[in-house]
């Protein structure tokens, strides 16, 4: 398998050709080793993912990258990121059980996903795909690669974070986010969903969404690529609308969750 050609599954074929003379063929996620010791590394973050009824657990390769990662600076060379996936338990209803403090409870391993730093990676990839010296992959529990996983969509998803150095997790870890300008909330996340949906705004008035979640969330405006900063639980963001009409927007983070603005 390589890489190029899972970038660009759904361009033209022209495109696709084209790109894939121009790549290399050394890049793609089959340079990542399977870290096959990444139960011995630092737990470093626990999400409960309720759109997808996941309990998630992140790993650093080592306590250096942590103490990088709460420093605000750029990981060290050599770094493996390691998202490992569960199935959270359900109930009869097929809700999720909860423990005693309301997290998620930890059922089978569903899959892994590695983002590895190293000097000199990336170089292949043009400046709208790279991100710094990281490649991903994912695994299966037994380790072997999954080469039919969207790729594209990690690098989609991480590039517009580069001052985390490419690390959407960095932020929680810190416990900081960017400024915040929130009167009241207007819109709370919760639950991995936006509510009210759709919201009524004004124009002219500025709309505020709430994070009740444990897990950060980034509001981003479908149509302008407006972004909010990073928000943590208990933080909010508000964000203006100068004209009339529908505004799509997702989590920049989650992208499966989506919410609509009908300024009026």
């Amino acid at each position: 398998m390589r890489f190029p050609f899972r970038l660009l599954t759904f361009a033209p074929a022209a495109v696709l050709t084209v790109v894939a003379l121009a790549t290399p063929s050394g890049a793609g996620p089959d340079k990542i080793k399977f870290p096959a010791n990444w139960k011995d590394h630092v737990l470093y973050s626990v999400v409960d993912r309720h759109d997808t009824k996941q309990y998630r657990e992140l790993y650093a390769s080592t306590q250096a990258a942590v103490d990088a990662m709460k420093a605000g600076n750029p990981l060290p060379d050599g770094t493996v990121l390691t998202l490992a996936q569960y199935k959270a338990q359900v109930d009869a209803a097929g809700a999720p059980v909860r423990d005693a403090k309301g997290r998620f409870v930890k059922g089978g391993l569903i899959a892994l996903t590695v983002m590895e730093k190293r000097s000199g990676w990336g170089a292949e990839y043009p400046a709208e795909w790279r991100n710094g010296e990281w490649e991903y992959a994912a695994f299966n529990p037994a380790g072997v690669l999954n080469e039919k996983a969207n790729y594209k969509a990690c690098f989609q998803c991480h590039k517009p974070h580069e001052k985390a150095d490419y690390v959407i997790s960095l932020a929680a870890l810190r416990g900081t986010a960017g400024p915040t300008t929130a009167p009241k909330p207007d819109v709370k996340i919760v639950g991995f969903a936006f509510g009210p949906n759709p919201y009524t705004g004004t124009v002219g008035q500025p709309v505020t969404w709430v994070n009740e979640d444990d897990s950060p969330h980034q509001i981003t405006i479908v149509s302008t690529k407006e972004r909010s900063p990073i928000i943590l639980k208990g933080q909010s963001h508000a964000m203006g609308f100068n004209a009339a009409g529908t505004y799509e927007y997702i989590c920049g983070l989650h992208p499966s969750m989506k919410g609509t603005i009908e300024v009026k």
